[in-house]
């Protein structure tokens, strides 16, 4: 990618989307640096020589201004299903390449129903170009190749780096909605913790509990496989809270009480520093099962979760950006490979048993 192309980067105030914007400095890019917060954008802009925008998603004139200015987004503002819809309206409008970091089923379900739009936009729609999705949809990638004729899908990860509060905002938001899995082809909604096994998913054997991540969507499309499930490791005792807050959930689908339980994590939740990042690498693991019953297990390491997303959205933006992408939706392996996860600083080549 010619480190003179015109980008911008949307919530760059935000945890992850700092992250970014230095490393893309680092690598000698000036992306226009975007967002809601004027005192913020300016400082940083400031401090990285980058030019930068101020305006609300919802003031469509702004919006589409900017992007006009830019051959692609990296949207890095979330709750994104709150704020995806009306970036990737623009992005439509403004014949612009849209990518983000998110790990939100609604919004990977959203750009592939304005796939034919996208098409005749000439644009690539492709979310989830960080840890929410990269490593798990190219371990599914990997096992669709082992077992072809694969008809369950079970993927999961290890990560002990803690959260940003943009993730937090986010699972708060997911919560609200319980789990999810899919079942003969289908999205289906289940309760928070409904489902628990044992899982080596690298580093030696831990209890994974279901969560609705982004893969159920997204492994779907990459592989065509019809019964996909994800894990994540934790301990009984977080099992058990999980649980008990499906009690919370139909307040949690309230206004009001969504706010408060957000400003109360945002209190809390102090994000990792970079010693904590360096120092909690990811174990991300796969199961692929046919009809008659084989099975194979994959099993990759990589960076800590922030280090991925600012490595691999970069990596991805410089794709989409430096050859002709076919235009439409499209999920991070079926744009960049299965191999790409692998070529991120910090990661593992995948491992594919037996």
């Amino acid at each position: 990618m010619s480190t003179s192309t015109p980008w911008l980067l949307y919530g760059a105030n935000g945890y992850t989307g700092e992250l970014i914007a230095r490393e893309a400095v680092a690598r000698g890019m000036r992306p226009v640096l975007a967002g809601r917060s004027k005192q913020k954008i300016a400082k940083l802009a400031a401090e990285l020589n980058c030019p930068s925008a101020v305006f609300d998603l919802d003031d469509h004139t702004a919006l589409c201004s900017t992007l006009s200015q830019v051959a692609a987004v990296l949207h890095c503002a979330g709750p994104f299903s709150h704020t995806a819809p009306s970036m990737m309206q623009a992005c439509l409008a403004t014949h612009v390449h849209y990518l983000d970091i998110t790990g939100e089923i609604d919004v990977f379900e959203l750009a592939a129903s304005v796939h034919g739009k996208a098409q005749r936009s000439g644009i690539v729609l492709c979310p989830g170009v960080g840890f929410d999705v990269v490593p798990t949809d190219c371990v599914a990638a990997r096992l669709r190749e082992a077992l072809p004729d694969a008809t369950h899908l079970a993927l999961g990860f290890d990560s002990r780096a803690g959260l940003s509060k943009g993730t937090a905002k986010t699972a708060i938001e997911s919560a609200s909605k319980g789990s999810c899995v899919r079942i003969d082809g289908r999205l289906v909604t289940e309760k928070l913790a409904s489902r628990t096994r044992r899982i080596d998913f690298g580093a030696g054997e831990k209890l994974g509990v279901s969560i609705p991540w982004g893969d159920v969507s997204t492994a779907y499309y990459s592989t065509g496989i019809p019964n996909i499930e994800v894990y994540t490791a934790t301990s009984q005792k977080s099992a058990n809270s999980m649980r008990r807050a499906n009690l919370f959930r139909p307040l949690l689908r309230q206004g009001w009480f969504r706010e408060l339980a957000k400003f109360s994590a945002q209190r809390r939740i102090t994000p990792p520093n970079k010693t904590e990042r360096e120092n909690n690498p990811t174990h991300v693991w796969g199961e692929a099962r046919n009809a008659a019953g084989e099975v194979k297990t994959a099993r990759l390491r990589t960076a800590n979760g922030y280090s991925l997303t600012v490595h691999a959205s970069l990596g991805i933006l410089g794709e989409v950006l430096s050859r002709a992408c076919n235009p439409g939706f499209t999920t991070p392996s079926l744009l960049v490979g299965a191999d790409f996860v692998s070529s991120l600083p910090g990661s593992s080549t995948i491992r594919i048993d037996p």
